[in-house]
């Protein structure tokens, strides 16, 4: 399995290397798709992050490289039942997926129904980790408190996850450095943290990365490791290291 951790990049490859190339629109086309792998592939992006839809084409195009296939699970929204993101997990890993990026049950959150969110999460993370696969939690903490942004992250570590993840990318808000600054206190160095949603610049993704993520979610990685092949390091503070 994957560990979480990384080191903060000193230069655009290792930068490339905490990037999932991301495609989640529903209007996403084949060759759109085939497209984002062929990106990934040439610049070495940690995964590509589809729709299950696209699994099983993206795992076919990635097959002879070291880019990994990471699907979502209950996307958007996070409120299908544990039992139907279980499935969803099984069937997107069998076609090739080797990370899963599920939403959490938000309306439960809110109700303070923890034990089910915490039964959401783990049903995904049971099936998940009995095939070497590794979860993130996407919170959507542009619809929480940071009360339900902490119980959210403690709850995915409860629950055995490897990372959380701020947004979806189609919620109200995206990733903050407030944020992910937050929840890297709540998990500590165990897991990792998933910076998602408007990451669109090099500055904001080193900006994520002095706050404490390890990962980071974007439709624009191409212009994220150009730009910082002409500015390295430009907003990085040495000595931020985290997991």
């Amino acid at each position: 399995m994957s560990k979480p951790g990384s080191q903060p990049p000193s230069a655009p490859t290792d930068l490339a290397q905490m990037i999932d190339h991301t495609l989640l629109k529903p209007e996403a086309t084949e060759e759109q798709i085939r497209r984002l792998c062929a990106e990934a592939r040439e610049y070495n992006f940690a995964a590509v992050c589809v729709n299950p839809t696209w699994v099983r084409l993206c795992a076919e195009e990635l097959s002879d490289s070291p880019v990994k296939v990471c699907s979502v699970i209950g996307f958007p929204l996070g409120a299908t039942t544990p039992e139907v993101k279980a499935y969803e997990a099984e069937q997107v890993i069998a076609d090739g997926a080797q990370e899963v990026d599920m939403v959490i049950n938000i309306g439960a959150l809110k109700s303070k129904d923890y034990q089910l969110v915490e039964r959401d999460i783990a049903a995904v993370v049971q099936v998940a980790h009995a095939h070497d696969a590794i979860v993130k939690v996407i919170i959507e903490t542009g619809l929480l408190t940071e009360e339900e942004k902490i119980k959210a992250c403690e709850l995915a570590k409860a629950a055995g996850a490897d990372y959380v993840k701020t947004s979806t990318g189609f919620g109200p808000g995206g990733a903050t450095v407030d944020d992910v600054r937050l929840m890297r206190r709540v998990v500590g160095p165990e897991m990792g943290v998933k910076a998602a949603g408007g990451i669109r610049t090099a500055e904001v993704a080193r900006e994520m990365i002095a706050a404490g993520a390890t990962r980071l979610g974007a439709s624009a990685g191409v212009k994220i490791v150009r730009q910082a092949a002409t500015t390295p390091n430009a907003t990085h503070q040495p000595g931020a290291t985290h997991p």
